[in-house]
C-alpha cells in the first residue's frame, strides 16, 4: 500500500492507496513544529482503527508547501515506515510535465500535482482551481505542461481579515446567503463573501478562457470547493481528492521508470 502525504499551508492530508483505491485519509493541522514521533503517535492510532500497520506500506510520497514540516516527516517515513519518500521537488522526481513559467523552481509543489492529475484524470487544456488558504487558478496545456496561473486569496482568509481590520464587523462562516442585499450585518458580510468570490471565480474563469482562446475544462478541488462548484457555471467538475490522486499518478510513474 501507498502512503500519501499532501501538506498545505493549513492542513496536512495522509492517504492511505491500495492501487489505486481510497482505503482511507485522515486530516491533521499543519503544525510545522511537529516531530517525526508525533506524527506516528497520530498515524498509529487512526491506522489502528482500520487494522493497518506500519508494516503494511511499501511506498510513501510527499508534497509540501511548507518547507519546515519536511524534515520530520521524511523521518516519519524513514524510522516508522521503513521507506524512503518520494518527495515532489526532488531533481530525481520526475513529473512528466514541462513548466513553463520564469521561474519554474517557485511553483508549489501542490500545483503541479494537480496538474499532473488534472491532466491524467480530465484531459486538457485545464484550469484548475484550488480552494485553500490561498484559491489558485492553475493553467494545463492539453498535452499536461504547466503554463502559469493565478493566485487570489481564500475565502477564509478574506473573512478573516475583514474582522480583523474593521472594529464593529464580526467573525462570520462562509455560507451561501438566499439573497444578495443583506437585511443586517452578519448577513450582509456573508453576501459579499460568497456571492463575492462567486464572482471571482465567473471573472477569472472567463477572462483565462478568452486569453487562451480555446476551450477549457475546469475543475475544482479543495475542501471549499464545495460550497462553490453547483453554484457556478464555471465549474465543470469538483475532485476533492485531485491532489492526492496526482500524488499516487506520480508515483506509479516514477516507479515504473
Amino acid at each position: 500500500m501507498l502512503l500519501a502525504i499532501d501538506v498545505g499551508n493549513t492542513n496536512i492530508v495522509f492517504a492511505v492507496f491500495d492501487g489505486e483505491t481510497i482505503r482511507c485519509q485522515w486530516r491533521t493541522v499543519t503544525q510545522p513544529t511537529r516531530t517525526a514521533d508525533e506524527y506516528a503517535v497520530l498515524l498509529k492510532s487512526l491506522m489502528e482503527l482500520n487494522e493497518l500497520s506500519f508494516a503494511d506500506f511499501d511506498g510513501a510520497i510527499i508534497a509540501t508547501v511548507v518547507p519546515a514540516a519536511l524534515f520530520d516527516l521524511r523521518q516519519l517515513c524513514k524510522l516508522y515506515f521503513k521507506l524512503d519518500p518520494l518527495v515532489i521537488g526532488d531533481p530525481a522526481v520526475k513529473l512528466g510535465l514541462n513548466i513553463l513559467t520564469k521561474r519554474p523552481e517557485a511553483v508549489g509543489a501542490d500545483r503541479l500535482v494537480n496538474a499532473v492529475a488534472a491532466h491524467a484524470l480530465y484531459g486538457g487544456p485545464a484550469i484548475v482551481v484550488d480552494f485553500g488558504t490561498a484559491t489558485t487558478f492553475d493553467i494545463v496545456a492539453a498535452n499536461g505542461d504547466y503554463e502559469g496561473g493565478i493566485i487570489s486569496p481564500g475565502i477564509n482568509l478574506s473573512a478573516e481579515a475583514l474582522h480583523k481590520a474593521a472594529a464593529a464587523l464580526p467573525r462570520v462562516a462562509v455560507a451561501r446567503t438566499l439573497s444578495v442585499i443583506g437585511k443586517d450585518t452578519v448577513p450582509a458580510m456573508q453576501s459579499g463573501l460568497y456571492w463575492g468570490y462567486i464572482g471571482l471565480i465567473e471573472g477569472i474563469v472567463n477572462r483565462t478562457k478568452a486569453e487562451y482562446g480555446e476551450a477549457m475544462t475546469v475543475i475544482a478541488t479543495g475542501g471549499l470547493g464545495r460550497v462553490f462548484y453547483r453554484q457556478t457555471a464555471a465549474i465543470d467538475h469538483y475532485d476533492p481528492d485531485l491532489t492526492i490522486r496526482g500524488l499516487v499518478q506520480l508515483y506509479a510513474r516514477n516507479k515504473a521508470e
